[in-house]
């Protein structure tokens, strides 16, 4: 990559961690369209997991005393299913379906809560939530909304929805770069070398945003994520409808 693919790189992994940090999503949304680019699908899909997980990791790791570790436990026993799941159907992402699925998922943000009463601290639905979100994940990139689903309608601190989702992101992106391990295989030297320049940048917007978080009520962090997700969510609906049609 140039210097400038680079330095681009680098300022879009560094705001969209931020992002992540504040919001535990949207961050991985755009981060993805970004990466849609300039990488071919697969190569997008593996890179931004790769972006993503320091991301995640450092977030996990600042908020690690609020961790929900039996959410986790549960959910991630989901994450496997998911991964087994995808492997043995032989699974190859469309840039425009992951578009309209990307798209498509604020949707669940909207769901009245008489509709659809989630929960990720009852086993059977961490199980559900780990499975959906890890699919989500590997299929198109992002799981944010619908896993947000299973966290949003409880009445859990914001600062424990933000650290035991980060933890099962970890997981989820783990899921995904071993999934497309041969995909990130074929990267050059040149692309290597510039996603682990952008790493410790991931961290550091990982940092800020988590400094944001903390002064943000609870109130302020459901209505914001509801509005970056769906702005979001509306952009890549439109590209993935565009491009089915062209």
């Amino acid at each position: 990559m140039t210097f400038a693919s680079t330095l681009f790189l680098v300022f879009a992994v560094l705001v969209t961690s931020t992002l992540s940090g504040v919001f535990g999503m949207v961050g991985g949304m755009v981060l993805l369209w970004l990466l849609l680019l300039v990488l071919p699908v697969t190569a997008a899909i593996a890179v931004q997991g790769i972006l993503q997980l320091s991301a995640n990791l450092s977030r996990a790791y600042f908020a690690r005393q609020w961790i929900d570790w039996k959410i986790l436990g549960n959910a991630s026993m989901g994450v496997v299913a998911s991964i087994a799941l995808l492997f043995f159907a032989d699974y190859q992402p469309n840039v425009a379906v992951v578009s309209i699925c990307v798209g498509l998922l604020p949707v669940f943000c909207y769901i009245p809560r008489s509709w659809l009463v989630l929960d990720a601290s009852r086993r059977p639905q961490a199980i559900t939530c780990g499975f959906l979100g890890g699919g989500l994940n590997i299929g198109v990139g992002v799981a944010g909304p619908i896993v947000d689903i299973f966290f949003a309608r409880t009445d859990m601190d914001r600062r424990t929805v933000i650290g035991t989702k980060a933890a099962l992101q970890v997981l989820s992106h783990i899921a995904k770069i071993v999934f497309y391990s041969a995909t990130l295989a074929d990267l050059s030297r040149g692309e290597v070398t510039t996603i682990m320049i952008a790493m410790p940048f991931s961290i550091l917007g990982s940092i800020l945003g988590h400094g944001i978080l903390l002064r943000l009520t609870n109130e302020g962090f459901r209505k914001g994520t509801v509005f970056l997700v769906t702005s979001v969510g509306l952009f890549f609906l439109v590209q993935g409808v565009w491009m089915l049609s062209s």
